[in-house]
């Protein structure tokens, strides 16, 4: 089962590069397709293309290096017939030698108060066995393998390809056609292929449904385990959503749950949440999602002053009370983060826990509240929302720095009180583990 429904959603990122033309088609993403009769098992669950595609496969060759005094670079001239260029100061600063990176920690030794940044070098070579000899001008010596270097080019395609690699930045987008994929949690558990496929298919979709866990506590922290460790936070290092008197939180109670992402009033909110189902309600209490980065891209393209400013202005958020602790939390957040390159990396969407403190100048006040409505009305579009029911035994992992998402109220009874055991993770933790399955299954570096 894991392996059909995460090849489904798996299988168009195999067959197309990043950059811009996949964010249009990210954009334009629908419901998942089936993969072409013609591929095995063993090349849909071959990560090489998912994690590595634009990078070349096997050996390379050194043809010739050379010495550019004048730019201050190596350049590297391969089998295929590329070239590579690397700057003398990066080459000194990362030499491979037991006197410069202490080899079992992958740390570097060498200070950089030790490295003249303005060095040449007195000699450049290709060994015997096809690596890169460096004599400095102190006599020196550094020697770097041709894979080792091949990875760490400089150009913009390969540095796009190495960064596609260690952080699976390509995503697909959805909406309420989204078929949310699957897979068995005891096979998550207990097979590095099933754990691999979760994570990969968590960070390009941003949730993975697993079925089969048993109804009751304590399978959350057992998840978290086969990552590394949970996050622990003011509830505890799980958590227990259920309707309670005095309830600290709005999600402890019957109501209806807007959709949202957790804990913004955190200044490093959880980057995933696990939720798993011991007891569903009597009636009513549908789970909602939204994929909040594709709502941004819709804000952006409908209304682009709206995304300016809450791309912009830092908001308020609080959270305030007891449970494993008593706290009481205050943050500034933009509701959405961007990078450098203008690209969306973080929602922080809380009606619950948005501070009545607003910390801006009276004129921006209710030019924010124009652009947070119009984010929030995309998001409630109907063609935007995936609804689905959790049954006892499902638990669902999803990206809390990319979804919202909330619940429709309910009713329970004495005998029936519905009960969600949730968790939280960061992923520091969950893109480690992503790695280490990944070299024990397919052998990357």
């Amino acid at each position: 089962m894991w392996m059909s429904t995460f090849a489904r959603f798996a299988l168009p990122a195999l067959q197309r590069s990043t950059g811009v033309a996949a964010r249009r088609v990210l954009g334009a993403y629908r419901a998942p397709v089936p993969p072409p009769s013609y591929l095995t098992s063993v090349q849909l669950r071959g990560q090489q293309t998912l994690s590595s595609a634009s990078l070349p496969v096997g050996r390379h060759l050194v043809r010739q290096v050379r010495a550019l005094n004048q730019e201050r670079m190596v350049e590297v001239e391969w089998g295929d017939g590329g070239h590579s260029l690397y700057p003398f100061t990066w080459l000194r600063d990362n030499c491979q030698c037991p006197r410069c990176t202490h080899e079992s920690a992958q740390a570097r030794l060498l200070l950089l108060t030790d490295v003249d940044i303005h060095t040449g070098v007195k000699a450049v070579e290709v060994t015997n066995d096809n690596k890169v000899s460096i004599v400095w001008p102190d006599q020196h010596i550094s020697l770097f393998d041709a894979e080792w270097l091949k990875k760490r080019c400089f150009s913009a395609a390969a540095r796009q390809a190495l960064r596609e690699e260690l952080f699976l930045n390509d995503r697909f987008f959805w909406d309420s056609s989204l078929v949310i994929p699957t897979a068995d949690y005891q096979q998550v558990l207990e097979d590095d292929k099933a754990a691999l496929a979760w994570l990969q298919a968590l960070k390009r979709v941003g949730i993975v449904c697993l079925k089969g866990a048993p109804a009751e506590k304590g399978h959350v922290s057992r998840l978290g385990q086969r990552i590394g460790y949970m996050r622990m936070t003011f509830y505890g290092h799980t958590f227990q959503v259920e309707d309670k008197p005095m309830a600290n939180n709005v999600a402890y109670t019957t109501g209806t749950l807007s959709t949202h992402t957790d804990y913004p009033a955190l200044h490093s909110p959880p980057g995933i949440q696990f939720l798993h189902c011991i007891k569903q309600a009597v009636e009513g209490g549908e789970s909602e999602l939204v994929d909040g980065f594709h709502m941004a891209q819709l804000l952006q393209r409908e209304d682009p002053e709206a995304f300016r400013t809450l791309s912009s202005l830092l908001v308020d958020f609080t959270d305030v009370g007891a449970d494993y602790c008593e706290f009481r939390l205050q943050s500034k957040k933009r509701v959405i983060e961007v990078d450098s390159e203008g690209q969306v990396v973080k929602i922080h969407c809380n009606n619950a826990t948005r501070d009545s403190i607003l910390d801006l100048p009276v004129d921006q006040v209710q030019p924010f509240y124009r652009a947070l409505r119009s984010y929030v009305d995309i998001m409630n579009r109907p063609e935007n929302v995936v609804t689905f029911v959790m049954e006892p035994g499902d638990l669902v992992t999803f990206d809390n720095w990319r979804l919202l998402h909330g619940r429709k109220s309910y009713i329970s009874t004495p005998n029936q009180l519905r009960h969600l055991e949730g968790a939280y993770l960061d992923w520091d933790e969950a893109m480690s583990r992503l790695r280490i399955l990944r070299r024990k299954v397919h052998g990357d570096a």
